[in-house]
C-alpha cells in the first residue's frame, strides 16, 4: 500500500463517541501505527445540529476552520466549499477533532467535514437514487421517508464534493472512503460511481443489521439462529430462503449492497458468516477480519486493591455490609446483551456462596436513556435509597429499566448471599452516582476492582466492553457468539487462561432435530432449558477461578495483561486493518451491475 493513502471514515459518531463505532474509531486514530502507516484522515457526518455556540461544533479540543451556520471562514478552502453549499443547498462545518490516549499520550487531529443536509436540492439527489438503482438495485423510494436512510443518502454526493474540495482525493494517490456500517454505504457507493478520482471503499461491518434484528426478536435468539444458519449454510441456503424477503427493511438493503466494495472488514468471525448468509453474492466478495482492539493496562496489586475498596466501601454504604466478591457489568440495556443470563449464573453461584458462607454484590451499571441530572440523582438518593431502590418513571426508571428491575427485585428477594445493585445512570463516579459512593470514586474503578465482569450477550460482533477488566485480573465471561471469542482463540486456548470463560448457549446439548423447520421452532422453553445447563457451568467456572489469595490475584493480573498486550489497537492495526487497506488499494474488485 501507498503508506500515504489518505483514509474517509464515514460516520454518525465523527464528532463524539455514543457507541461502539465511537470507541472503535478512538482506538484506531490513537493507534501509533495508523498515524505511521496512512496519509490525511477525515471524518465526514451530517451536521445534526447548529445548537450552540460555534467552538463547540467539533467537540472538546476541536478546531473550527470553517462554519457556514456561523459566518466563520479561516481555511483556503472556503471558496471550493461556497460553490458545493450553492450547487446543493447545504451549509457546511469543517475543522479538526482531537482524539487523546491519555495511557500513552498520543494525539491525532483528524479533519472533520459536517455537512447539514436538512434543506437540500431534491435535483442532484433524484438523480444520484437514479444512479443506486441502475447500478446497485436499491430503490430509494420505499425508504426515503426514513429519516436514518434519506439523511445518508442526501450526504453522499455533496460528501464527494467535500473530499475533493480538500484535495483529499489526489490523482496521483489513492484514496479509501471506509463506510463504518449502514450509514457510510450511500457515499461509498457514490465513490464506487465517480469514475474521476482514485476512490477505494470498504464497508467496516461492526454488525450485520438483518441479522441482529432477527436475533433479538426471535425467542430462541442465539441458540435457534447460530444453528439455523449452520445448518443452511451445508445445503447452500441462504438468509432470505430461510428467514423470508428482507428487502422492506432498509439497513439491510444498504449493508447487502457492501458486497460491492473493495473489501469488507469484519469485527468477528461470526459477523463474516452472517454476511455470507446474507446472500449468495458476498461468496465472491472480499471479507477480511478487523478485530477490534481492547485496552491494555497493567497494575499493581495494591491498585487493584484500592479500586476493590472504593467497590466495597460503596456497597457498604448502600448495603450495610462489605462483600467478599464484586461482580459487574456494564453495557447498554438493549436485549441484545442477554442481562437475564447474569442473574441466571448468580443464582448458581448463590447457593454455593451459602455454603462457604461467603457474600458476593453485583453491580449492573445500565441505562437505556441519557445521563440523569446530578440534582436528580441527589433528590432520588435521599427520598428513597436509589440506586437500592428504584421509582418507576422518569428520572429515575424508564419502560425497559423499569422491566428488568421487576426481575432484579425478585431476584434480591430470593437469595441473600448475592444483591444485585441496578445503577441506571451514565458515569461511576459522585457527582453521577450520589452522596454514599466514595468521594474518589471515578470510573476505572469498576473496571479494576471488580472479580468477574459479564457479558453474554445473544448478539455481539465483537464486545470490547466485556473484555476491559481483563488487564485488571478480572475474570471476563462472555458468550461465543462475541466477536471477541475468535480473537481470543487466536491468541491463547481459553481453556488454559482463568481470565475468560465462553458461554456457549448454541450448544444444543445432544438435543436432535430433523430439518431447519425444525430448528427454527427453537423457542424460549428450549432455550430455557439449555440456559439452566450452561448457566450451571457457567457458574462453577466462575467459582472455580476466582483467586483465593494475593498470589493468585497477582498471577491473573499478569496474565490478563499478557492477553490484553496480544489483542491492542496497535496490534490489530498492524495485523488486519493496514493489511486491509493495503489489500483494497491492490486489488481492487469489479463492482458487479445489477440489471
Amino acid at each position: 500500500m501507498n503508506y500515504k493513502t489518505n483514509i474517509v471514515h464515514v460516520t454518525h459518531e465523527a464528532i463524539g463517541k455514543i457507541g461502539g463505532i465511537g470507541t472503535v474509531l478512538e482506538g484506531i486514530l490513537t493507534s501509533k501505527a495508523y498515524l505511521d502507516g496512512t496519509g490525511r484522515t477525515i471524518l465526514i457526518s451530517p451536521l445534526f445540529t447548529t445548537e450552540g455556540p460555534v467552538q463547540n461544533r467539533l467537540g472538546p479540543g476541536g478546531e473550527v476552520l470553517y462554519s457556514s451556520p456561523d459566518g466563520l471562514v479561516n481555511t483556503g478552502y472556503a471558496e471550493a466549499f461556497r460553490h458545493i453549499e450553492k450547487h446543493f443547498n447545504v451549509d457546511i462545518v469543517y475543522g479538526r477533532r482531537l482524539f487523546e490516549d491519555l495511557r500513552t499520550g498520543i494525539k491525532s487531529m483528524p479533519e472533520v467535514i459536517l455537512i447539514d443536509v436538512r434543506q437540500i436540492n431534491k435535483n442532484p439527489i433524484n438523480e444520484f437514487k437514479g444512479r443506486l438503482f441502475n447500478e446497485f438495485g436499491i430503490k430509494s423510494h420505499r425508504y426515503e421517508h426514513l429519516w436514518e436512510f434519506e439523511e445518508w443518502v442526501r450526504l453522499a454526493p455533496p460528501a464527494i464534493a467535500a473530499i475533493k474540495a480538500i484535495g483529499a482525493a489526489p490523482h496521483d494517490g489513492e484514496t479509501i472512503i471506509v463506510s463504518h456500517e449502514f450509514m457510510g454505504m450511500p457515499t461509498a457507493l457514490a465513490a464506487k460511481l465517480d469514475k474521476d478520482s482514485h476512490f477505494k471503499t470498504i464497508f467496516h461491518a461492526h454488525e450485520v443489521a438483518t441479522v441482529r434484528r432477527i436475533v433479538e426478536e426471535k425467542s430462541g435468539h442465539d441458540t435457534m439462529f447460530y444453528n439455523v444458519m449452520k445448518a443452511a449454510q451445508a445445503q447452500d441456503a441462504d438468509l432470505p430462503e430461510i428467514f423470508g424477503d428482507q428487502n422492506g427493511f432498509s439497513k439491510h438493503v444498504l449493508v447487502e449492497a457492501s458486497r460491492h466494495c473493495d473489501n469488507i472488514f469484519v469485527v468477528g468471525d461470526f459477523v463474516g458468516e452472517e454476511l455470507k448468509f446474507l446472500a449468495h453474492e458476498f461468496a465472491s466478495a472480499r471479507i477480511d477480519l478487523a478485530y477490534n482492539g481492547i485496552p491494555a493496562y497493567h497494575i499493581s496489586l495494591e491498585e487493584k486493591k484500592c479500586s476493590r475498596a472504593r467497590l466495597q466501601q460503596y456497597c457498604q454504604n448502600l448495603l450495610g455490609y462489605v462483600p467478599d466478591y464484586i461482580f459487574t457489568h456494564v453495557t447498554r440495556m438493549v436485549r441484545s446483551k442477554g442481562l437475564w443470563r447474569d442473574l441466571r449464573v448468580l443464582e448458581h453461584i448463590e447457593r454455593e456462596l451459602r455454603a462457604l458462607h461467603k457474600t458476593a454484590i453485583m453491580i449492573l451499571l445500565s441505562t437505556e436513556v441519557g445521563p440523569r441530572r446530578t440534582h436528580d440523582i441527589m433528590r432520588m438518593e435521599s427520598e428513597y435509597h436509589w440506586p437500592v431502590v428504584h421509582h418507576e418513571g422518569l428520572p429515575d426508571l424508564s419502560g425497559g429499566e423499569a422491566a428488568f428491575y421487576t426481575a432484579v427485585q425478585e431476584f434480591n428477594a430470593k437469595n441473600r448471599n448475592i444483591k444485585m445493585i441496578f445503577i441506571n445512570q451514565f458515569g461511576f463516579d459522585r457527582q453521577r452516582c450520589g452522596q454514599r459512593m466514595p468521594e474518589d470514586m471515578e470510573f476505572m474503578d469498576i473496571r479494576k476492582g471488580s472479580d468477574v465482569e459479564f457479558g453474554q450477550s445473544i448478539y455481539e460482533p465483537f464486545g470490547i466492553a466485556q473484555l476491559e477488566p481483563l488487564s485488571f485480573g478480572g475474570i471476563c465471561v462472555i458468550s461465543s457468539v462475541c466477536g471477541c471469542a475468535g480473537f481470543i482463540k487466536k491468541v491463547c486456548d481459553p481453556q488454559e487462561t482463568r481470565n475468560v470463560i465462553i458461554a456457549d448457549y448454541t450448544d444444543l446439548d445432544g438435543m436432535k432435530f430433523n430439518n431447519i423447520a425444525d430448528m427454527l421452532k427453537i423457542d424460549t422453553g428450549v432455550r430455557n432449558q439449555l440456559e439452566r445447563y450452561v448457566s450451571e457451568k457457567v457458574a462453577m467456572e466462575i467459582l472455580a477461578r476466582l483467586p483465593k489469595n494475593d498470589e493468585e490475584t497477582v498471577s491473573m493480573i499478569n496474565s490478563g495483561f499478557e492477553l490484553a498486550q496480544q489483542m491492542s489497537w496497535d496490534v490489530v492495526v498492524k495485523n488486519y486493518i493496514l493489511k486491509g487497506f493495503a489489500k483494497a488499494v491492490t486489488d481492487r474488485k469489479t463492482a458487479v451491475s445489477i440489471a
